[in-house]
């Protein structure tokens, strides 16, 4: 993660550097160009931000997942084993 937020940071910086190669006398358009390319870069980092939080949060579904299902086969189990009880007693119509 902190390698993607130093690649985006960087890149903001070429491109910075890049407008200002484009408009060397132009300080007003130069302003306008990196405002623009920061407005880019900061979408850039909320879109990675939220990539990685769904990521985390997938990761810890699946996690849970995985560590419940042998609880969850083991109560289904134990809920049949109660219904096959209850049927055995429960009197023929």
């Amino acid at each position: 993660m902190k390698a993607s937020l130093l690649f985006l940071l960087a890149c903001t910086a070429v491109l910075a550097v890049g407008a200002r190669a484009d408009t060397p006398e132009e300080p007003k358009a130069l302003v306008q160009k990196v405002q623009e390319l920061a407005q880019k870069a900061t979408a850039m980092a909320k879109d990675a931000f939220s990539r990685v939080r769904e990521s985390e949060a997938a990761q810890q579904a699946r996690k849970w997942l995985s560590d419940n299902a042998e609880l969850a086969k083991q109560r289904l189990v134990w809920l049949k084993e109660q219904l096959a009880e209850l049927w055995k007693k429960t009197p023929a119509a």
